[in-house]
C-alpha cells in the first residue's frame, strides 16, 4: 500500500455502530439474512451511542422547568444543555433560538405560523411536502424545478426581483434533495435572498445527517431538521435561527410552559404574558428524552469527524452509482446531472419493472429495505419522470400491478451506519433481479406489492 493510499484510508472511518445491525429477517425463498437497512432518507437507525446515553439517563428523568426536586432539576439542566449542544452543532449566532419540535414538518409549520401576515413565500416545486405545503396563510410563489445550481439561483433572483419590495419575504429551500440526494447551492441562494430583502429557511432534514450545517457560514435565517433522520429515535426535531418573527408571533401551542403570567381580569377574561424565549413555542411537557437523543447524536457525529464520515459515504455513493450504471435498464433520477455533489440518497426507475414490485423483491428475496413511491415530493418526481401532473400514483401506494410500469420510483439511501456488505448486496441484487427476474410471484394488497406466499415464480 502506498503512503498516499494509507493516508487516504486513515481519513475514512468505519461504519458507526447503530441499533439493528445484527437483526436477521426471513427470506421468502427460505432461510434468514442480516437485514440491510437502506432507507436512511426516511428514518436512519439510532446510533448505539445515542441509545446508550438515553438508557443511562432514563432512570433519572423528570419533568423539566417546573419541579424543585433533584430529578427535575437534573432533567432541566440536561434539557437546556441539549439546546446548547444543538446550537453548537448548527453554528448558531448570538441571539439565535433553538426550539425543540416533533420533526422537520412540525418545525416548518411552526415557522409558517410565525411569518408576518403579509409575507410572500418563495418555494421550489422540488421541495419535500414538509417544506412545500405549510405556507397556507401566506402568498406563495412556486418556482419551477431548476436543472443546474446556477439556474436555481437565477430563478430565485428573477422571482425576488418581481416581488413587492416593501413587504416581508421568505425563501424555503432544501439542503439536499430527499429524492436525488443532490446538494443545493444554499449559501448562494441565501445571498440572493438577502440581496433582495428576503429571509431564507433551510430544510436540512437530509443534509444534517450527512454533511456539516453551519447557520453562520451559510448565512441562512433558520434551519429545520428531524431527530429520526439524524440517528436519534422518532418524535423530536429542531427549528433554529432568528428570534424576532418567533417572538412576535402568537405561541404555536397555547398552554403551560409558553406563558410567563396568566391572570383573571375584572371583566372575567384572562390576561396572558407569553415567554419571549424558545419556551414561547414549546408549550406542554417536552420530549426530554427525544431532545437529549438529538444532542447525543450531534455530539457523536461531531466527535466521529464529519470529514471522515463524508469521505466514506462518498465511497458508498460511488459504488452504488457505478453498479447501477452497469445495468442498462436503470435510469437514475437527477436534476443537476451526474457530476453534481450529493449525499447517500439515490432514486431510480427500471425499464420493464413496477417500482413497488422491484422493492418488494429486494426485501422478500434479499433482505434489503428500500423505499418506493413518490417520496412525499410528488411534483419533483413527476418532473423527473416527465409525467403529466394528473398521472395516477401516490406516495408509497402504486396502482400498477407487478410487472406493469408505475409512476413511482425506487430510492436507496444510506449513511454513517451502513456496512459495505449492504451496498454490495444491493448492487448484486439489482443485477440479478434484472437479468434473472424475481424468484417469487407477487400481488398487490392494500396498495402494496407483497409476496404471494407459497407461490414461487414459474
Amino acid at each position: 500500500m502506498s503512503v498516499v493510499t494509507a493516508a487516504a484510508d486513515r481519513s475514512i472511518c468505519s461504519p458507526l455502530p447503530v441499533l439493528g445491525k445484527d437483526v436477521t429477517v426471513p427470506l421468502v425463498t427460505g432461510g434468514e439474512v442480516t437485514y440491510a437497512a437502506l432507507d436512511y432518507a426516511a428514518s436512519a437507525p439510532a446510533l448505539q451511542r445515542v441509545w446508550d446515553d438515553v438508557a443511562a439517563y432514563a432512570p433519572y428523568y423528570g419533568s423539566v422547568h417546573r419541579g424543585a426536586g433533584y430529578l427535575s432539576q437534573l432533567s432541566t439542566d440536561l434539557f437546556e444543555n441539549s439546546r446548547k449542544a444543538v446550537a453548537e452543532f448548527l453554528g448558531c449566532r448570538a441571539g439565535d433560538q433553538v426550539i425543540f419540535t416533533r420533526s422537520t414538518t412540525d418545525s416548518l409549520n411552526l415557522l409558517a405560523a410565525a411569518v408576518p401576515a403579509d409575507c410572500q413565500v418563495f418555494v421550489y416545486e422540488t421541495e419535500h411536502h414538509a417544506s412545500l405545503l405549510p405556507w397556507r396563510d401566506a402568498r406563495v410563489t412556486y418556482l419551477n424545478a431548476p436543472r443546474t445550481p446556477a439556474q436555481a439561483i437565477e430563478t430565485l433572483e428573477r422571482a425576488l426581483a418581481g416581488r413587492d419590495p416593501y413587504g416581508p419575504a421568505l425563501v424555503c429551500v432544501t439542503g439536499a434533495s430527499n429524492v436525488t440526494g443532490e446538494l443545493w447551492p444554499v449559501k448562494e441562494l441565501a445571498a440572493a435572498a438577502h440581496a433582495h430583502g428576503a429571509r431564507i429557511v433551510l430544510d436540512a432534514a437530509q443534509l444534517a445527517p450527512h454533511h456539516p450545517v453551519d447557520i453562520d457560514e451559510l448565512d441562512v435565517d433558520w434551519v429545520a431538521f428531524s431527530g429520526h433522520k439524524l440517528y436519534a429515535p422518532f418524535g423530536s426535531g429542531v427549528l433554529a435561527g432568528r428570534a424576532d418573527w418567533l417572538q412576535d408571533a402568537e405561541p404555536y401551542l397555547a398552554g403551560g410552559g409558553a406563558s410567563r403570567k396568566v391572570a383573571r381580569r375584572t371583566d372575567g377574561g384572562v390576561d396572558v404574558e407569553w415567554h419571549s424565549t424558545a419556551a414561547r413555542h414549546e408549550a406542554g411537557s417536552p420530549n426530554v428524552i427525544g431532545v437529549y437523543s438529538i444532542a447525543s447524536a450531534c455530539k457523536a457525529l461531531t466527535e466521529a469527524g464529519f470529514d471522515r464520515l463524508v469521505a466514506r459515504e462518498q465511497q458508498l455513493v460511488t459504488r452504488v452509482r457505478e453498479g447501477l450504471a452497469e445495468v442498462p435498464q436503470v435510469k437514475v433520477l437527477s436534476l443537476f446531472g451526474d457530476d453534481a455533489p450529493r449525499v447517500g440518497v439515490i432514486s431510480f426507475v427500471l425499464e420493464g419493472w413496477n417500482s413497488s414490485h422491484f422493492a418488494a423483491a429486494l426485501s422478500a428475496e434479499y433482505g434489503i429495505g428500500v423505499r418506493d413511491g413518490l417520496f412525499c415530493a410528488h411534483p419533483l418526481v413527476r418532473t423527473l419522470l416527465g409525467s403529466d401532473p394528473q398521472d395516477p400514483g401516490e406516495c408509497g401506494a402504486p396502482e400498477a400491478e407487478p410487472g406493469e410500469r408505475s409512476l413511482n420510483a425506487i430510492r436507496v439511501s444510506f449513511g454513517a451506519g451502513t456496512p459495505d456488505e449492504h451496498i454490495e448486496r444491493f448492487v448484486r441484487a439489482v443485477k440479478e433481479l434484472v437479468s434473472e427476474g424475481a424468484q417469487w410471484k407477487y400481488r398487490t394488497e392494500d396498495g402494496r406489492c407483497v409476496p404471494d406466499r407459497g407461490t414461487a415464480q414459474v
